[in-house]
């Protein structure tokens, strides 16, 4: 009897704080960072009407610095020649730009194709066997002449003024990296469930850039000092949250520049897509255990915005859980109707992202975008889960697979 009254404290604390914490990561830590952005801006504006510095930085004039633009390709003919030809209309000083592309064991024409689109203007590094994206970068970023090395993906393109919005930033010495803003596509649904999400995810990137510390760079876009990279081990899975982690746990600010934008096309292939979900979630625990620092409270507001922002959502899975669990071991008690009910709405959620799943067209209108946002979601814990797993074991390469589009790597973006 003892033991049944214990484990009942025990379950409902197991449940109420793997709740708070999934409830806390998606919606509190927004909130909190809204909130606090605007109590900082009222304070400022405070300041300045109380006799305080202006709050604006004047406009300086200033040579441009000179940037490497970077990027890996694997047989990426099919969208090569969009990619240089946009690279090549970039708005920014042609003697100030550099282009190098590193083609990691190509077995098409992505090197033909990349030379004959850059005229002269682009350099093409033909690399063998395969090593994997961050092979490359450790080879090419250490050898390129820019001060500023921006990286981005084959497969995405970039407006014209991102170069220049990037490299504007770097004309504060305290900055080491900087988020270019990624823009998700999809050519047959304007509406779908990753970009909300990640509507949702750019906006705290931008409220943690106010801070100056965006927690993980997107590789579609962002830029670094040249002098910050560091050679990063051949097998690093998500190399450009490596990158950028490294540089803020060394005190750089790192913050989001919404100027400049990168276009992505997201792919129909719900497999491929879970297929890359996870590898992600592998290389998120694996980037932990290379950026150790991230975890140090000493660090300030970049732990904070990790444990938020990152850790909890890695987390979620496990936290989702332990919920499930702990609420089905309450709601067999006599009298339990509470947890009985929380019980019904955990199971009717899930059964709602299984119709999701199938593609339901017998269900109301409403109920359609509520099980395709629930699939979406349970979709998503459910390959960091397998990421877990995969880390644990070892087994997700790092190398990657392209995940097949269209012939354009983006619309709109010249």
């Amino acid at each position: 009897m003892a033991r049944r009254l214990l484990r009942r404290p025990v379950m409902e604390l197991v449940l109420w704080i793997a709740i708070g914490l999934v409830a806390y990561s998606f919606a509190g830590y927004p909130l909190v960072l809204a909130v606090w952005d605007g109590a900082r801006g009222v304070l400022s504006g405070v300041r300045f009407l109380s006799g305080g510095p202006d709050r604006r930085r004047p406009v300086q004039a200033q040579a441009w610095p000179r940037v490497s633009l970077v990027f890996a390709a694997f047989d990426e003919e099919a969208c090569i020649r969009a990619k240089i030809e946009n690279c090549l209309a970039l708005d920014y000083p042609a003697d100030r730009l550099e282009i190098v592309v590193g083609c990691d064991g190509c077995g098409d024409r992505t090197a033909e194709l990349a030379r004959a689109a850059g005229g002269g203007r682009v350099t093409v590094h033909e690399l063998s066997p395969r090593a994997g994206k961050a092979s490359v970068l450790s080879r090419l970023v250490p050898a390129a002449s820019g001060d500023v090395i921006v990286l981005t993906d084959a497969n995405v393109l970039l407006e014209r003024g991102a170069l220049r919005a990037l490299a504007r930033r770097f004309r504060d010495p305290a900055v080491g990296a900087v988020v270019g803003r990624l823009r998700l596509y999809n050519p047959t649904r304007r509406a779908f469930e990753e970009s909300a999400y990640w509507k949702y995810e750019t906006a705290i990137k931008y409220w943690e850039g106010r801070h100056g510390c965006v927690v993980g760079a997107n590789g579609g876009l962002y830029a670094i000092r040249r002098l910050l990279f560091a050679p990063i081990p051949p097998d690093t899975i998500t190399d450009d949250f490596v990158i950028a982690a490294r540089i803020a746990a060394r005190g750089w600010r790192v913050p989001y520049e919404a100027g400049a934008v990168a276009h992505e096309e997201t792919t129909e292939d719900a497999g491929r897509e879970f297929v890359r979900r996870a590898r992600i979630g592998a290389g998120n625990w694996q980037a932990l255990a290379r950026v150790p620092a991230l975890l140090d409270p000493r660090t300030g507001f970049l732990f904070f915005a990790f444990v938020s922002h990152k850790l909890l959502r890695w987390a979620t899975p496990f936290l989702l859980a332990a919920a499930l669990l702990a609420n089905g071991a309450l709601a067999g008690r006599p009298g339990a109707w509470g947890y009985r009910a929380l019980l019904v709405a955990q199971a009717a959620f899930y059964a709602l992202a299984v119709a999701g799943w199938r593609g339901d067209v017998a269900l109301a209108r409403p109920l359609r975008r509520a099980a395709s946002v629930a699939h979406y979601f349970v979709a998503m814990n459910a390959a960091l889960a397998v990421g877990f797993w995969r880390f644990v074991r070892g087994t997700q390469a790092a190398a990657w697979r392209r995940t097949d589009r269209s012939a354009r790597p983006g619309v709109g973006a010249a």
